[in-house]
């Protein structure tokens, strides 16, 4: 079955109502029933509980709790790298911007602006720069953290779709992560700008930033935007952000010179903490 056949039916399911319903389960207090769904949940996709802070599965009240879980201390040392892995997972895409495009996969591009939900001169700041999209599976370690140190000037929310963001419909869906919902958080370093999007997904109750909480919902159907006139200042490895169920992380780079980590290939398995790039 190709790529696109297999996504069709996410173009017809209800996935805001499917979201909303999981967002709900997710967040409830069930005692006995939340117990069980998470030791199912383990179960299911082999998640690693010894790495756990509290790896009791009883012990966590919600399933959000639960699935945006700390890991103990020491779990993810920090490489000394320019630029770190900021999450768990494994790794969509990554290389250099080619002008404004960005590669989703095969025969599919999204423009930068897109991404960033239509502002041109941010998008600019990246023109032949370079990209890294990381994707979470539901076994990893939900939190985001810094590739580097960064102080957070602006933060915009955009409304988007909410398809599935797994290996097949990055295949399938065209625009995929300039389409989906998304919070794009943009910092400055001492390279320059970058910016980490946190991209939705379907069932991906919420997202979350260090410095706001919950951003969405509620769920608006326009551009929402803060600006940070006192910029939030956040250290490399430090937590910034967390999945309430899902998804990925796209990371836009200025142009100049970034060598990625020589190891690293589309689909090969990455952990919070390894090195990503450096500054030649």
């Amino acid at each position: 079955m190709s790529d696109r056949l297999a996504v069709l039916p996410q173009y017809i399911l209800p996935k805001q109502a499917l979201t909303i319903l999981a967002g709900w389960v997710a967040g409830a207090r069930g005692g006995a029933l939340t117990t069980a769904l998470i030791r199912w949940f383990v179960k299911r996709y082999n998640v690693n509980m010894a790495e756990a802070a509290h790896p009791d599965v009883a012990s966590y009240p919600t399933f959000n709790q639960f699935f945006t879980r700390a890991l103990k201390d020491g779990t993810r040392p920090l490489a000394r790298a320019d630029l770190i892995c900021p999450v768990d997972g494994a790794i969509s895409q990554f290389g250099p911007i080619q002008g404004n495009q960005i590669f989703q996969a095969k025969g599919h591009s999204y423009s930068s602006a897109a991404l960033v939900g239509g502002d041109a001169s941010l998008a600019a700041q990246f023109d032949d720069g370079s990209f890294a999209t990381l994707y979470l599976s539901p076994r990893d370690y939900h939190r985001i953290h810094m590739p580097c140190e960064g102080r957070l000037t602006r933060m915009i929310y955009v409304p988007g779709a909410l398809f599935s963001v797994n290996p097949t419909t990055a295949r399938g869906v065209p625009g995929l992560f300039a389409r989906n919902e998304r919070v794009v958080c943009v910092f400055e370093s001492a390279r320059g700008p970058f910016v980490l999007v946190l991209v939705g997904a379907t069932i991906v109750g919420s997202m979350a930033t260090v410095w706001h909480g919950v951003v969405n919902p509620p769920r608006a159907g326009a551009v929402r935007e803060w600006r940070y006139d006192l910029p939030t200042a956040l250290r490399q490895g430090e937590e910034m952000g967390r999945f309430l169920l899902g998804s990925t992380v796209v990371m836009l780079f200025p142009k100049g010179p970034l060598a990625f980590n020589p190891e690293w290939a589309p689909g090969r398995a990455i952990r919070l903490g390894e090195a990503m790039a450096s500054h030649p």
